[in-house]
């Protein structure tokens, strides 16, 4: 049996973990002059946590801003708990990480998207393509960074 190193999933982890550091700093500080998030994830997933009527409204995927007000921000190595306001509705949400689609802070033009992992935890045996995880272009056009990038 052949043995592979997968670096689709450990670029995966790394950038998660980023995303981590990231949203521990704005916990202990607070979002730093004109930061903010655009953060899509996956409201299928067994362990994101939301309101019924929000389910119901983004059965598939929602996308919540952390910018003027969020309260509770609780960050952990597994995912991150915050209330934000809907139409004056403070809901809290529980996001695992492994459910983020993508992460954009736009006042940076900084931006990840992951693709779909089937199988995460398995056996380590996926089809992942590394090219598949590329810094998000913004609304301003800005130039989009893929891995090829950095292979000589």
């Amino acid at each position: 049996m052949s043995r592979t190193i997968d670096y689709g999933n450990l670029m995966h982890r790394a950038m998660r973990g980023l995303i981590q550091e990231v949203l521990t700093g704005v916990r202990d500080h607070g979002l730093p002059g004109s930061h903010h998030f655009f953060i899509t994830f996956d409201t299928t997933h067994p362990d994101a946590k939301l309101a019924d009527w929000l389910k119901e409204r983004y059965p598939a995927e929602m996308t919540v801003v952390m910018q003027h007000w969020y309260d509770n921000l609780e960050v952990t190595d597994e995912g991150f708990t915050v209330t934000l306001n809907f139409g004056d509705a403070p809901e809290t949400l529980y996001v695992p990480y492994d459910s983020i689609q993508t992460f954009v802070d736009p006042s940076v033009e900084f931006g990840l998207r992951f693709e779909t992992q089937d199988g995460d935890d398995d056996d380590g045996d996926d089809d992942t393509d590394p090219e598949s995880l590329e810094a998000e272009p913004s609304k301003n056009e800005a130039d989009v960074v893929s891995l090829d990038s950095f292979r000589k």
